[in-house]
Order: C-alpha cells, then sequence, then structure tokens
C-alpha cells in the first residue's frame, strides 16, 4: 500500500506539471480579456462579481462536472483524448454513414486541437511576457522578440524529451498554483464582499444584462476553461485517479482563489484593470512573478506540444496520416515520443501567429473557437459511448449529455462572434488539414484498390508453384502487404526481375486495432499456406509503433527460426500518376501525389534495419 501510495503522489505531482499548465495560466489574462475593449463591459461593482462568479461557475460545471466526473470514465483501455476517444465511439456503431459522420467529427476535432497547439504557446507565452511592460514602458518593444526567442529555445528542446523536464517542472507548477492561491487570498482578506460571487445568480444576471453583447461576455469567460480537454488527453500518461486528486486538491483550488483575488482587487481598485493578474501582485515582487509566469507558460505550452505528437501517432496508425519519423524519448514510457516534422510546423507557425496578432488579447478572439470545437465534438462523442459501450438507457444518455452539448455549442456560437477577428484562423486551419487528411485516407484506398485490381490471388499463386521450375535458395523472405488474398506486388517484381523464390516467403499484413495496446500475447497471428510460404498478421494498437523484426523473433512459427543475417526484406515504393477523371479531383489526386512523395520510409516506421531491404518501385495511375 506504501509504494501504491507514493507511485500516486509520483503521478499526481506529473499530471500537474504536464496537465494542468495550460489552464492554470488562463488567469493571466482571462479577466482582463473579459472586460477589455473588445466586449464592451462596464466595470461596475455588479459586473465585477457577475463575471467572477461567471469564471468560477464554469469551471466547476464544465471542467468538474464534465471532464473530471464524465469524461474522464470514457478512457479507451486508459487512453484518453479525441483520436481514442474517436475509435472507441466508432466502433461501438454499425450503421456505416453514422460511422462516417464519427470519424469525420473525430478528424475534425484533431484538426482543431493542432490549431490549439499553435495558439496555446503564442498566447501562454506572450501574455507572460506582456509583464515587463508593466515594470517599466520602455521594456514593450522587446515582448516581442524576448517572446519569439522563448518559443524557438522550447521547441528546440522538444528532442530531449519530456522526462526531465516534466520532473523538473512538476514542482515549479505547483509553486505556480500556491501562488496563485496565496495572491488571491490576500486581496480577498482586503474586499470579502467578493465572495458573493459564490452564488450563481450573480452569473446569471451578469449574462442576461449583457443583451445582445452576451456572446462577446461568454466568449471571453470560455478562456478560463482553455486547457481542459487537456485533462481527458493526457489521462493515459498519468491515470484517472491522479488527474482527478490533482485537480480536486490543489488546481481548482488555486485557480478559484486567484480569480476571486482579481475580483476583489478590482472592486478596490478599479484602475488595475489594466492587467488585473501582474497588479495583483506586490510592485516588489512584479519581476520574480514575471519569471514565474514565464516558466508557467512554458510548461503550458510543453504540454499541448506533446498532445500533437501523441494525435500524430494516432491519426498515423488510424490512417489519416502519411507515415513520418517518430523518435522515442524514453525507455520507459512509450507515450514520450518526438516527431520532427510536426515539431518544425508548430514552430514555424506558432512564430507567424506571434508576428500576426503582435498581442495576447488580438490571439484570444482566435483562441477560443479551437478550444470550444474540440469541447463539442468531446460531448457529442461521449453520447455514443455512454449509449453504445456502457449500454445506459436512451434517456441515460441523452441526460447526461444533452446538457453538455447544449453548453458547448452556446460556447461556441460566442467565441464565433469573432470569426472576423481572428476567429477565422484555427477555423481554416482545421479545414485545411480535415482536407490533407481525408485526401490521404480516401487516396490510399484507392491506391491500394490499383494496386491490387489485377494481382493474382494468393490461392492461385501457390498452386501455381507446384508445377514451376524457379530455381530457390536458401533464405527467408518478407513481404509487406496490405491484402493477404493477392500476391504482393514485390513478390511479382522479384520474380520478374531476378527470377529467384527464397525457400521461406513471409507475406506480412499489419493490422491496427481500435484499442490503444495489443498485447504482446496477440501480437502474432500465423497461417501456413505450402510451398514455404506463411501469411502473417501482425496486431497492433493506434498508440503503439510496430516493430516487424521484433514480432518476428518472437512469434513460433513451426519450422521456422528466424535469422535476422538471413532474411531479406521487400517493400515496395509507388510513384504516383495524378490524372482526370479519377475518384478523386485532380488537385485531391496532386495533393495525395505530394503527401506520398514526402511520407517517411517504411523501413524506418516499421524498424527494419536498411541493410536487408530490397526496394522495388512502381507506377501507379489514379
Amino acid at each position: 500500500m506504501r509504494q501504491s501510495s507514493k507511485g500516486l503522489a509520483a503521478l499526481t505531482l506529473g499530471a500537474i506539471g504536464v496537465v494542468y499548465g495550460d489552464i492554470g495560466t488562463s488567469p493571466l489574462y482571462t479577466v482582463k480579456e473579459i472586460f477589455g475593449e473588445s466586449t464592451g463591459i462596464a466595470l461596475t461593482h455588479l459586473n465585477i462579481l457577475g463575471a467572477i462568479s461567471a469564471i468560477f461557475w464554469a469551471l466547476m460545471f464544465v471542467v468538474t462536472l464534465k471532464y473530471v466526473l464524465l469524461v474522464l470514465r470514457a478512457d479507451n483501455k486508459g487512453e484518453g483524448g479525441v483520436m481514442a476517444l474517436l475509435a472507441l465511439a466508432a466502433s461501438s456503431v454499425q450503421h456505416h454513414r453514422t460511422k462516417t459522420i464519427l470519424f469525420a467529427l473525430g478528424v475534425f476535432g484533431a484538426a482543431l486541437f493542432y490549431g490549439d497547439s499553435i495558439l496555446t504557446p503564442a498566447i501562454s507565452v506572450l501574455s507572460a511576457v506582456e509583464g515587463l511592460s508593466l515594470i517599466t514602458p520602455t521594456l514593450t518593444q522587446y515582448v516581442l522578440p524576448i517572446s519569439i526567442a522563448i518559443l524557438i529555445g522550447l521547441f528546440i528542446l522538444q528532442k530531449k524529451g519530456t522526462a526531465k523536464v516534466g520532473k523538473f517542472f512538476g514542482p515549479i507548477v505547483v509553486i505556480w498554483f500556491l501562488t496563485l492561491g496565496i495572491v488571491g487570498i490576500t486581496h480577498i482578506i482586503k474586499a470579502p464582499e467578493i465572495l458573493h460571487a459564490l452564488n450563481p445568480m450573480y452569473a446569471l444576471q451578469f449574462f442576461a444584462d449583457r443583451g445582445a453583447g452576451v456572446f462577446l461576455a461568454i466568449g471571453a469567460v470560455v478562456l478560463a476553461m482553455t486547457g481542459a480537454e487537456a485533462l481527458y488527453a493526457d489521462m493515459g500518461h498519468f491515470g484517472r485517479p491522479a488527474i482527478r486528486i490533482a485537480w480536486s486538491c490543489l488546481v481548482l483550488p488555486g485557480l478559484a482563489l486567484n480569480y476571486f483575488g482579481q475580483g476583489a482587487l478590482l472592486l478596490a481598485h478599479p484602475e488595475a484593470v489594466t492587467n488585473p493578474f501582474y497588479l495583483s501582485f506586490p510592485p516588489s515582487l512584479l519581476i520574480p512573478s514575471v519569471i514565474l509566469s514565464t516558466l508557467a507558460t512554458i510548461i503550458a505550452s510543453q504540454a499541448v506540444i506533446s498532445g500533437a505528437y501523441s494525435i500524430t501517432r494516432q491519426a498515423i496508425q488510424l490512417g489519416f496520416l502519411p507515415r513520418m519519423k517518430i523518435l522515442h524519448t524514453s525507455a520507459k514510457e512509450s507515450g514520450q515520443i518526438y516527431i520532427p516534422a510536426i515539431n518544425w510546423i508548430l514552430l514555424f507557425a506558432v512564430i507567424l501567429t506571434v508576428l500576426a496578432f503582435k498581442n495576447s488579447s488580438a490571439i484570444a478572439a482566435a483562441y477560443g473557437i479551437a478550444v470550444t470545437g474540440t469541447m463539442l465534438i468531446t460531448s457529442i462523442l461521449t453520447y455514443f459511448v455512454v449509449r453504445n459501450i456502457w449500454k445506459y438507457p436512451l434517456w441515460v444518455a441523452i441526460s447526461a449529455t444533452s446538457v453538455f452539448i447544449c453548453l458547448d455549442i452556446l460556447l461556441l456560437a460566442s467565441c464565433s462572434v469573432k470569426f472576423f477577428n481572428g476567429g477565422w484562423f484555427p477555423i481554416a486551419l482545421a479545414i485545411g488539414l480535415v482536407i490533407m487528411m481525408w485526401t490521404w485516407r480516401q487516396g490510399r484506398q484507392i491506391l491500394l484498390e490499383k494496386i491490387h485490381e489485377d494481382d493474382p490471388k494468393m490461392e492461385t499463386f501457390i498452386q501455381s508453384l507446384s508445377h514451376s521450375r524457379i530455381p530457390k535458395i536458401e533464405r527467408t523472405a518478407v513481404y509487406l502487404n496490405a491484402n493477404l488474398d493477392t500476391v504482393p506486388q514485390a513478390l511479382l517484381h522479384n520474380l520478374k526481375h531476378n527470377q529467384v523464390l527464397h525457400s521461406i516467403n513471409l507475406i506480412i499484413t499489419v493490422n491496427y486495432a481500435d484499442i490503444p495496446h495489443v498485447p504482446a500475447h496477440a501480437r502474432c497471428e500465423v497461417m501456413n499456406i505450402g510451398a514455404g510460404f506463411w501469411q502473417i498478421k501482425l496486431h497492433y494498437g493506434f498508440m503503439q509503433m510496430p516493430d516487424i523484426p521484433l514480432a518476428l523473433s518472437q512469434s513460433n512459427i513451426a519450422g521456422f527460426s528466424f535469422e535476422p543475417f538471413t532474411t531479406s526484406y521487400f517493400v515496395s515504393r509507388e510513384t504516383i500518376i495524378s490524372g482526370h477523371g479519377g475518384a478523386m479531383a485532380k488537385w485531391r489526386d496532386d495533393l495525395f501525389s505530394l503527401m506520398s512523395r514526402n511520407a517517411g520510409s517504411i523501413v524506418d516506421y516499421f524498424n527494419i534495419p536498411s541493410n536487408s531491404v530490397i526496394e522495388l518501385g512502381s507506377r501507379v495511375h489514379i
């Protein structure tokens, strides 16, 4: 029991350091944006109570009730995140059209998460460094350069892995939340009437008084919930108990006390509205607060960047993105990975965002749509889990999710008011990514159909070998094939050009299940089809990286012993030739061709030793 408690404590500390960095830095800008020029909300006593009440009950209802109590239960074999939830929800429905709609929603949610991964580092680091302007106005001109330098350093360090960074940052985030709470308490003591905001009627009155401007007010309050999706996305790393304990015992109290403290400060000193977070610190602690805030925002950025790597790997395994080079940064944690291509694309996009928007207030307009869009998709997918996986009655499933779906629609509509003030950015990005992901998935299906449409059947081919005098060599040949029923293209090319067969031929197909992990004992499925040929199915979860040599060494194939030095791997590389009149539009054919040319090596992806590979190419018209 003692070891278990220590393990849970370590996981809870890690969850604080990684999961809650994003939502933990929201106090930097939320209250400031609620009373900013874009909302037009007057700084009155009643509005201050109403705004703080709205923030508090949003945290309680959306984060605590929806995510901590409901959504965290919808895990896919312990894994969370929109792609894991998509796989779980899609597996629970039989109707093809419904399944297609769910896949479309999940892909769009993943695309919105990439937008979040760009906007979070930009707004978090900018909002922290903007505190320099309060130290002395002469430092204002250095806010952008310093922010960009911090971001470049952050992305360069990604290849080192998150394990050491997480251990270092966990205690810092604990200090951050304790600081939030202590600073908040000091101001609550000076203006205890702010505690009236605990009454939810102030929040309702606050929104009712806005009239036509209610959407602007809700859109600003949404900023307090940014990062809520990380609670679910990172569940596989830390587990449900650690995430719940961290939220209940430290994160929620720290956030709530700080928001109430900022409200108390505004009641006593309305002029502090220019930056209520930093002005809640004593002048002598302003510089340390800027340093601590910058460290906290770096951690917040780390969380979504790591999430982008994870969601990319899941999308690759589920067939929505081309293969990419994936590096493991930890020998103990399979979830800690680094994808160079995604890292540099994100860095480029984040720097462009900072240069285009220039300040955190401008980015805030774009931020809400990405967050609320992902929240809505999560709520919809959760309904199918509650109804079809947990087998609750229809009225229970609707009751448990409809309120959240309606609220998410309201939040998304509120954020959409600022569509032309920057809100278009994550939507445009998401649409572009969805087009790419759907084109890749559909293009691969068309390509495989084209490749195999004239291939001989495996059974017929094996029978023909009994009358063949093709010479055989005492080696093992491994052929990768997407369809076990047809002869691999690489095998046909090998016979055509080399006119030789190997004594042992392994036809391998890699399948990805809709669960995160497939146990080792269920990895390999073998069938002897005669004439020295075996059909092998390798099964992996969407959170696992395939390793064909390792799987073969662990397989139990009668009459076969895997010898790496006498094994050759035959792979085929297709050159895509696009043309008019295909199943996809010409521009989509061209896009698929471009993505295919830039896809990562199949050799690296399946961990095949490069000195044992024979690559045979072909041109395919689609």
